[in-house]
């Protein structure tokens, strides 16, 4: 095909299949991102343990799973920001950063991706999967492959422990994700967040995998739950649902704050900002009164009126 008419033929199939609903499009941009994300970072796990770590050991899943990271946000950062996420679009929300109107539809794309990454990786292993297990699915024990595809916790880990693993992982989380894209912080470039972001989640691992696989994605964790319970493994992979999604959205919120009041330059905004005329505002359940209002609506981007800071 000539060049001209390889052109003409692209114009005419981009004008017929051109996306122009633009929720539809943030959409498909986090399923694509979240499909990204999950693949790679379950099947680095499914070649590792499939193979008997003949193919792979920790430290493949830890380094591929950050660079997972890296690729999914480059596929979706143009669009959306790259959340895949729940717990991130949820957050951004709250700080005013992604309309709340925008939250149903990035979930929804999220854990679409997520449940057809795990489909597709089922389809990729299922051979290696019945040499492994002969036909026969398991959750835990020595033949136990619920876990390449979602979390549990470690034998030794109590519930407790497991709640506190989730809330440390989970706010450490939030505080480097905001840290990278606060743009009165160090502030890199829209090609390195994906970098940063890959390496911040290699370093997560790293440092606490070995608990709870460090399970910060409601998303990564739910949809192929739900499909390891539909492929044969039964209601049992529903043992720690709890502890290893909900966790991740009711405490998502520690890592914001404590960015919020400990990172952000007080001196720098109390000497170039206004004070709002409002009395308070409310962020997630929680209220902020008159001398608080500086940093929250310069760090959100809260559209209030403004009056000229008095002593």
């Amino acid at each position: 095909m000539s060049e001209g008419r390889y052109a003409r033929f692209s114009a005419l199939v981009g004008s017929r299949l051109k996306i122009r609903n633009i929720l539809t499009r943030y959409a498909l941009a986090e399923c694509l991102g979240t499909f990204l994300l999950v693949i790679f970072c379950d099947g680095c796990a499914a070649q590792s343990v499939l193979t008997k770590h003949a193919f792979g050991n920790i430290m493949t899943i830890h380094i591929a799973s950050g660079i997972a990271l890296a690729m999914a946000v480059y596929a979706a950062g143009g669009v959306t920001g790259g959340h895949v996420n729940p717990s991130i679009t949820l957050t951004m929300c709250i700080l005013g950063r992604t309309p709340w109107r925008h939250l149903p539809v990035y979930w929804l794309g999220q854990y679409t991706g997520s449940f057809l990454a795990a489909v597709v990786l089922y389809g990729e292993y299922y051979d290696a999967l019945n040499a492994y297990d002969g036909g026969v699915r398991v959750v835990f024990g020595i033949n136990g492959t619920a876990g390449l595809w979602t979390t549990f916790s470690a034998e030794f880990v109590s519930v407790g422990n497991g709640f506190f693993d989730q809330i440390v992982c989970t706010a450490l989380l939030l505080m480097c994700v905001l840290s990278i894209f606060d743009p009165k912080n160090m502030n890199p470039s829209n090609g390195l967040i994906p970098i940063a972001l890959g390496a911040m989640f290699t370093t997560l691992g790293m440092s606490f995998g070995v608990n709870f696989g460090y399970a910060v994605n409601p998303a990564r964790d739910l949809a192929p739950r739900v499909f390891v319970a539909i492929a044969g493994w039964g209601t049992h992979v529903f043992r720690y649902f709890v502890i290893s999604c909900d966790i991740a959205f009711v405490y998502h919120r520690n890592g914001t704050y404590i960015y919020i009041y400990l990172v952000i330059n007080w001196k720098n905004l109390v000497t170039h900002l206004t004070i709002v005329t409002v009395s308070n505002v409310m962020m997630s359940g929680f209220v902020f009164k008159h001398r608080y209002l500086r940093v929250i609506s310069s760090f959100t981007g809260l559209n209030v009126s403004s009056s000229p800071a008095s002593t």
